[in-house]
């Protein structure tokens, strides 16, 4: 199918929210503008795109948003987008307006439905990764990742003052339902004994037993960091099993939810979101459709988007061996 030459383009927040969406967003729509096209936002994602919930941005549109966290374009999760009759919808909507180009902010999940929706209709797509899980092949940093870490951190910083003053262990439960990386770089920043990820198998005897090889050292302050979508349970499955082997110790937990989704962007979410809006649609200018925009050893990478979804990236055995030598 040939795809026509771009003049109209919409952008879309699709999925969880991640700090730093606003300021692609904002790239996104600047960037179309400054080449003369039109640019439609469409709000809550694909639900948006079905109930033609879609409004034309002006350059004034994203004024003073690039600090804040969330989506000015809401996001939601779209089941009816699911099927071929909601994207057909979607078609029509954007087909009525003359929009013949979308970038989508998301993660995986996004991406999958946009690489259908494109397969099945004349809209070429633009990728770009806004998840804090920063699980997406083909860019070393996702947005809001690197401000979802700086939250968890300030939080375990926190908590490590009172484990200090009453020498207890705790287990901190970060997100991360299918990927590790956010309990990975905040355990190793912040100096976790154990760290606990979906990527690897948890060994909770061997746990026990460092803990009570470190009891005996009378080491007594023991932080765990795990991952929610851990293979044991997460947190209060691990403090559970802690409790019946170490009946002496006192073991706590705290579980920071939601509060790594919001909050200001780092200037790394800043920069990179900036630099991947501005590129998505200099993607769509030069015809280089269905790609995804990422950003590899500080230069801007492409990769066909039906990749970013069929792999994912994966945690290299070096972050292992240096958690494990770390922790010692």
């Amino acid at each position: 199918m040939k795809m026509q030459k771009v003049t109209k383009i919409g952008v879309l927040t699709s999925g969880g929210d991640s700090p730093g969406m606003n300021a692609a967003i904002r790239a996104v729509v600047r960037t179309g503008i400054y080449h003369g096209l039109e640019v439609h936002g469409i709000m809550r994602g694909y639900q948006g795109l079905i109930e033609d919930d879609i409004q034309l941005m002006e350059s004034r549109s994203v004024a003073n948003i690039i600090q804040r966290g969330g989506t000015i374009l809401k996001t939601a999760r779209c089941k009816e987008f699911f099927e071929y009759e909601g994207r057909k919808k979607g078609y029509e909507n954007l087909k009525r307006r003359g929009v013949n180009g979308l970038v989508i902010i998301g993660g995986d999940g996004s991406f999958r439905g946009a690489v259908q929706f494109s397969k099945e209709f004349d809209i070429p797509c633009i990728g770009i990764a806004g998840t804090i899980d920063k699980d997406i092949l083909g860019t070393d940093f996702t947005i809001g990742f690197d401000t979802a870490v700086n939250t968890a951190v300030e939080a375990i910083d926190k908590v490590r003052d009172t484990m200090d003053a009453h020498d207890r262990i705790f287990i901190i439960e970060v997100m991360g339902r299918d990927a590790g990386y956010i309990a990975l770089h905040s355990g190793i920043a912040t100096g976790a004994e154990n760290i606990l990820i979906p990527e690897r198998k948890t060994d909770i005897d061997q746990i026990v037993e460092s803990l009570l090889e470190k009891e005996r050292r009378k080491k007594l302050v023991n932080l765990i960091v795990v991952a929610e979508g851990d293979d044991f349970g997460g947190a209060d499955a691990v403090q559970k099993v802690l409790k019946e082997k170490l009946p002496m110790a006192e073991i706590r937990i705290c579980i920071l939810g939601h509060i790594q989704r919001g909050g200001s962007p780092s200037c790394i979410d800043r920069l990179i979101a900036s630099r991947m809006g501005y590129h998505s649609v200099e993607c769509l200018l030069e015809g280089r459709y269905n790609i995804f925009v990422g950003i590899q050893n500080n230069k801007m990478n492409y990769i066909p988007l039906e990749n970013a979804v069929k792999n994912k990236g994966k945690i290299s055995e070096e972050w292992m061996k240096i958690v494990k030598i770390l922790a010692s």
